[in-house]
């Protein structure tokens, strides 16, 4: 089983990834195909994500949690290693520094 979570990333990317697999909502992509295709579609969308575009790559693996995970660029979400456990969190909110008082 593989999913892709892609933000901000071409629509023509988002076409040439239908090809393989299913894309029930915009951006979120599922299906199940070889290794080898495994990685041509995720090299195929670090390539062609953009400037801006951010993914994430979750795929079945033999390890405890059943799956492993990778991600390029700036996303909405954090992928992190704990001790071995794969886990995601949000990443706290930029706060904008105060602006100067006039007078």
């Amino acid at each position: 089983m593989v999913i892709m979570i892609l933000e901000r990333v071409p629509s023509g990317l988002r076409g040439k990834l239908t090809r393989w697999l299913l894309e029930p909502r915009a951006g979120v992509f599922v299906g199940t195909v070889s290794a080898e295709v495994r990685g041509r579609l995720w090299n195929l969308s670090r390539q062609k994500g953009g400037r801006n575009g951010a993914g994430i790559l979750i795929h079945s693996s033999n390890t405890e949690q059943g799956f492993r995970f990778q991600s390029f660029g700036d996303g909405s979400r954090e992928m992190i290693d704990c001790e071995g456990l794969q886990l995601v969190r949000k990443p706290p909110t930029k706060r904008k520094p105060s602006e100067p008082q006039g007078k």
